[in-house]
């Protein structure tokens, strides 16, 4: 019994960390940016990407080295909440930026999709702790769905299995989960849908 919780653990252990924030937002940007202009659109998310993920993650392992904060996932509340202020200054800049060198708009609105879903989170984590993961995964499903098409909508069973993984591991409650999915998904998709 015992090893059998050991190994969902360690398979929940995996899946939150290979599924984490960053990497769904590295695919969202890349695949969201082919879509709106091919190799062109790809080199806009690979920007949308740096200040959305890579600057972030960096300030994240930065933290870590100084003993700021126990792991990437950042659980303590105030140490999230720096983290978050860290990420919307990091967004908000990447978003001047493709504005003012004329990015497609479709990725501007993938961007801003993301800041104002991560301004609501930091509002709701000074009272809650919603599950970012969540959010950004059901928030990236929500965008690729309407870029791509109904098809895309098999990718919530990762966002699913990743829910099942902040649960397994007891840094989410279960409606800490749900909310995070709805949240994420609605709001990406309404912004994402109304900016584009």
């Amino acid at each position: 019994m015992a090893a059998n919780a050991a190994a969902e653990s360690l398979l929940a252990r995996r899946i939150t960390d290979w599924l984490e924030p960053k990497n769904w937002i590295i695919a969202v940007t890349l695949l969201i940016g082919w879509h709106a202009a091919q190799w062109v659109g790809v080199a806009w998310g690979v920007i949308g990407a740096l200040f959305a993920a890579v600057i972030p993650m960096a300030f994240i392992k930065h933290g870590i080295r100084k003993g700021r904060w126990g792991d990437r996932h950042v659980g303590a509340k105030r140490a999230r909440l720096i983290v978050m202020a860290v990420i919307l200054l990091s967004v908000s800049l990447g978003i001047t930026l493709m504005v003012f060198f004329g990015a497609p708009r479709m990725m501007v609105a993938l961007v801003v999709s993301m800041l104002v879903t991560l301004a609501i989170l930091a509002a709701i984590t000074l009272a809650w702790k919603i599950s970012v993961h969540q959010a950004v995964s059901a928030g990236a499903c929500a965008m690729l769905v309407q870029a791509y098409g109904p098809w895309m909508a098999f990718l919530f069973l990762l966002v699913a299995i990743v829910g099942w993984s902040r649960i397994e591991l007891q840094d989410h409650t279960r409606n800490q989960v749900i909310a995070g999915t709805i949240l994420g998904a609605i709001v990406a998709a309404v912004v994402f849908s109304v900016a584009k």
